[in-house]
């Protein structure tokens, strides 16, 4: 049987899951998100593979790389990235990685971006399922009207994020 390698990172808003699958970055997602079960069955299907508690290279990286972002040393990721869903999630996905460092952006305009400007329930529930959190930024996603919307780590780690990249918050030592 196919393995996901997973470890365990404890940031400073929380406990993240970070999984990978030959070479490549599969989960980076809450351990006390709402749609845990869910990813994991999404990820154990779609790569016909169980979960064994092991590190691996790209989770090593991983590590390094959110300690920088969290220490507000790195913007930008640089890791392999194995997205598992649809097509349609897919291309929500990799619009998130379009989305710069600090910045929002409304359901609205995403589903604008992608071509598909009705599809905005589309766009926030594949939002939702997105099982690479921070990596690709689902946290800069927000209301058309400004507001801060559902998130799996939950709206107070959301608003951290976003307050993380503006340099509302002051230095986190963690």
């Amino acid at each position: 049987m196919n393995t996901i390698s997973l470890q365990y990172y404890d940031s400073p808003c929380g406990t993240l899951r970070l999984g990978s699958f030959d070479g490549q970055l599969c989960l980076c997602d809450w351990v006390d998100g709402w749609h845990g079960q869910a990813t994991e069955k999404r990820l154990k299907h779609g790569l016909k593979a169980g979960f064994v508690e092991e590190s691996s290279a790209v989770i090593d990286a991983a590590r390094r790389q959110l300690d920088a972002y969290f220490h507000r040393k790195r913007r930008e990721f640089e890791l392999p990235l194995l997205f598992v869903g649809t097509k349609f999630q897919k291309k929500v996905w990799a619009e998130l990685l379009r989305i710069p460092y600090g910045t929002t952006i409304s359901y609205s305009k995403m589903a604008r971006n992608i071509g598909l400007p009705n599809a905005v329930r589309a766009v926030a529930n594949a939002n939702g399922a997105n099982a690479i959190s921070i990596i690709a930024p689902c946290h800069r996603v927000i209301g058309s009207n400004g507001t801060l919307t559902g998130y799996g780590g939950g709206l107070g780690t959301k608003q951290f994020l976003l307050e993380l990249e503006s340099g509302l918050t002051t230095y986190i030592n963690f």
